[in-house]
């Protein structure tokens, strides 16, 4: 019998906890004696929360500090506003961290898939933390990563719906430590894959020291719960092997076995080949009585040694296939074409290619799916979704977030979306907001309050996937004075259709019957828009 070590140092660490605690709470209270029972307390859960298989030292980044005393909002760019019908998209400039605080308003438990590259960390200026690329020689490389990593996945976390799924590229530098940390994020029973895909097809060049050529890379898949299923991959004649040879009436078919792997030699009953008399012994997959009707429709294949039987492709339950978890070669050199081509003066290092995003996107995400991208580079996951929206007439949503380091977000980002959806005229929209921030410190409620107010805007259309500009059949209404000005207004209300109203604007119910009279559906933003968000 095996002894956990470890859990018996941790328990014997709490039971002393647990014994000051109780001398502690036994004598006189005082200030004093309440802090100490709650520093207690924290330390307690800290021993308890140890990590599972992975243990790395906490780092601070610098918007942790920043966000310690201001609230990020969310302000238009409407110049930037790109109206081409079609569902409404948000592109997010600014640091992914107060981003993702800002959607966990706008997104709890809304969204069905996200996608995401973060910076790989081999040290060769690929991972900047707290403005400073993070080298080779940093013996904290792993755990700043980590650190880096962990407070963005779990907000990503409470995003997913509970059938949604995660996706995370990465190479072999920190599979394994991205694999533990999302375990404990996750869990680990909603572990689905290592995807594995090819950057090469084959190892060119001059050989490396050890004779061994990376040509992979990962991208390790998560769902929410066990409510997650692949679209899988369409079922064609190529795809399922499917041909028709013999020119079927019936359509193409492929070659199946007949011959169960399960069942006992007692079980085994004879078929005899109709055309030649011989005759078959063995145990079947299919009872007598099918196998004798599968004879007389002409769909059993007699061979020499041991018959199969035609399977039509009409005929498959599903009408898409499953998956392999190793998905071949996708070659990036095209999209990096393609980028020259649609941005002649931009450089972006290392895209993700485009067939292996269609890939993902075809095989994972539903036609009425919303799609997060919160480390989104060059933008090819947006630009993914509108092509496949536009092949399958689906209705996917996107949004992104990139910081704006080198002009990345305006000057690739935006501007490659605003390119496609010109050139392959796309039916999408886009709004492109950037991350602000409202300070905290010495305000009054109300100063910190109104301040607030003024970015709600942004953040229930970011919620509900509209526009209010220029929109007569929406309303967005905050203060007691605007709703009164708007509910003595004749016209706009025989236009309008629905209005969101702030938390603590008075309606009456003389006000109540009017908008119902006119067909008018009153959305209540929610109160938690007006204030900082919880841990």
């Amino acid at each position: 019998m095996s002894t956990n070590i470890s859990k018996q140092k941790r328990n014997d660490l709490i039971n002393k906890i647990k014994l000051i605690k109780n001398h502690i709470a036994a004598a006189k209270q005082d200030k004093n004696t309440g802090n100490l029972l709650t520093y207690l307390s924290e330390l307690e859960k800290e021993i308890n929360g140890k990590k599972y298989g992975l243990v790395f030292e906490e780092h601070e980044e610098e918007i942790d500090q920043k966000l310690k005393t201001h609230t990020p909002v969310l302000s238009e760019e409407k110049d930037l506003f790109i109206d081409n019908g079609g569902q409404m998209n948000f592109l997010i400039e600014g640091d992914n961290l107060p981003a993702l605080k800002l959607l966990k308003k706008t997104h709890k438990g809304k969204i069905d898939v996200i996608y995401i590259d973060p910076p790989y960390n081999t040290g060769n200026k690929d991972f900047i933390y707290n403005d400073k690329f993070i080298d080779k020689t940093d013996s904290f490389k792993h755990s700043k990563w980590l650190s880096f990593m962990e407070k963005r996945l779990r907000l990503a976390n409470r995003l997913l719906q509970n059938t949604g799924v995660i996706f995370i590229s990465i190479d072999g530098n920190e599979q394994a430590q991205l694999k533990l940390l999302c375990d404990e994020i996750f869990g680990e029973e909603n572990f689905i894959d290592n995807i594995i895909w090819d950057k090469k097809s084959s190892a060119k060049g001059v050989p490396p020291k050890n004779m061994m050529v990376n040509v992979h890379e990962y991208i390790i898949a998560y769902q929410k719960s066990n409510g997650f299923k692949f679209v899988g991959q369409e079922r064609t004649e190529e795809s399922g092997k499917f041909k028709n040879p013999d020119n079927d009436p019936r359509g193409p078919w492929r070659e199946s076995n007949i011959k169960s792997t399960i069942k006992q030699i007692d079980q085994a009953f004879t078929i005899i080949d109709p055309n030649t008399g011989k005759e078959y012994t063995n145990t079947w997959a299919f009872s007598k009585k099918s196998l004798e009707r599968m004879i007389k429709e002409n769909r059993i294949l007699w061979k020499d040694t041991l018959p199969k039987q035609k399977e039509f492709m009409r005929e498959m339950k599903n009408e898409n296939m499953a998956i392999r978890s190793n998905w071949g070669v996708f070659d990036a050199q095209s999209t990096t074409v393609f980028l020259k081509g649609l941005l002649p003066d931009t450089k972006f290092d290392n895209p993700k290619p485009i067939k292996l995003m269609e890939y993902l996107t075809k095989v994972a995400v539903r036609k009425d799916a919303v799609v997060l991208d919160f480390f989104a580079g060059s933008g090819t996951t947006g630009h993914v979704v509108m092509e496949l929206n536009k092949e399958d007439g689906g209705n996917r949503k996107f949004i992104l977030c990139t910081s704006n380091e080198n002009n990345i977000c305006r000057d690739v980002t935006y501007e490659r979306i605003k390119r496609v959806i010109a050139k392959e005229k796309y039916q999408a929209s886009l709004k492109y907001f950037k991350v602000g921030f409202v300070s905290i410190d010495e305000q009054l409620y109300y100063e910190y309050a109104d301040q607030l107010l003024k970015h709600v805007r942004e953040l229930v259309e970011l919620e509900n996937g509209i526009n209010f500009e220029g929109n007569n059949k929406i309303k967005i209404i905050l203060t007691d004075a605007e709703f009164e000005a708007f509910s003595g207004n004749v016209t706009e209300l025989k236009k309008c259709r629905k209005i969101y109203l702030g938390h603590d604007v008075l309606v009456s119910g003389v006000q109540e019957k009017l908008f119902k009279d006119h067909e008018i559906e009153i959305n209540i933003i929610p109160d938690y828009y007006y204030k900082e968000l919880e841990s």
